[in-house]
Parts: structure tokens; C-alpha cells; sequence
């Protein structure tokens, strides 16, 4: 169960996004559709959140939304990476604007929500991405050594507070 302050910004989001008549997709990984969730909770959100990625598996991100392998090649930057954030984000909105032409957003997020983690990437890791046809920005956070329920939630917090700015 999400908490009040989450949906209150999922609310949010659709309102602005609404009002603006865009539509939205996500491409999620360590929240696992946790995202999509907070916004599909309010009810009407059809008309913005037009649907979603969950590609937690690298083969997942390179076979449903064209993120390249080299990036996720143990020689490459990794699954938890600005330059695969960026590239899950652009490619959700590629994917899904050749299916439906107005989805003007896409948000991505890739991290480690723990147990384990590593020197490289540790647990609370997290990198963020938001894509428009106008370009793609990016956040990282490292939220440090917290439960996995609260990494999600605060990526998902992160994430639809990216959408708000933007």
C-alpha cells in the first residue's frame, strides 16, 4: 500500500498533465510497476497515463523498449546507470508514440532497492529520467542503506516530483 503523500503527488501529476493534454508512459525497473500503480489508483487516470514498461530484467529493457546491450554489458555502464535511465525513458516514448502519436512524456526509473547491493552500486542507488520529443533530463539519488519498501516508494516519489517540475 502506497502512502497518502504519494498518491497525493500521483493527483497531482495527472492534473498538470491533463490540463496541459498530454499523455504519459513509464518505464519502470526496481519499483516494478509501483508507479504506474500510484497513478492507475486515482480514479479518471486513463485519460493521462497512457500505460507502462516493467522491464526489470535487462533482456526485458533491450527486447520491450530498445535499450542498446552494449549498456547492460558487464563491460557497459549497467542496468543502474544514467545512460540506461535515459535510454529507458526515450525508448518507452519512442515505443509508445509509434502506437499512439500524443504521448508527450515518458518517466524512468532504474536502481537497486536492496537487500544487496555492491561497491559499484550500492543499495539505494537510483537513476531517474523523464523524456519529451523537446529532450531528456535526468536524476540521481542514492537514498543509502534503507528497507526496499521505502527505496520504492521514494523512487516513486522522485520520479512523479520530475514529472511535476517538468
Amino acid at each position: 500500500m502506497l502512502e497518502t503523500p504519494t498518491i497525493g503527488l500521483a493527483a497531482r501529476v495527472l492534473e498538470k498533465l491533463r490540463g496541459r493534454g498530454e499523455t504519459l508512459v513509464v518505464a519502470e525497473s526496481c519499483t516494478g510497476g509501483l508507479l504506474a500503480g500510484a497513478l492507475t489508483s486515482i480514479s479518471g487516470s486513463s485519460d493521462v497515463v497512457w500505460g507502462g514498461y516493467v522491464s526489470y530484467a535487462n533482456g526485458a529493457k533491450t527486447a520491450m523498449i530498445g535499450v542498446a546491450p552494449s549498456l547492460l554489458a558487464p563491460e557497459g555502464p549497467g542496468a543502474v546507470s544514467e545512460e540506461v535511465a535515459r535510454a529507458m525513458a526515450e525508448g518507452a516514448l519512442k515505443a509508445a508514440r509509434a502506437a499512439e502519436p500524443k504521448v508527450a512524456v515518458a518517466v524512468a526509473i532504474t536502481g537497486v532497492a536492496g537487500p544487496t547491493g555492491s561497491e559499484k552500486k550500492p543499495v539505494g542507488l537510483v537513476h531517474f529520467a523523464v523524456a519529451t520529443p523537446a529532450g531528456t533530463r535526468h536524476v540521481e539519488k542514492r537514498y543509502g542503506s534503507l528497507d526496499r519498501a521505502t527505496i520504492r516508494e521514494l523512487s516513486v516519489r522522485q520520479a512523479l516530483e520530475m514529472l511535476l517540475e517538468g
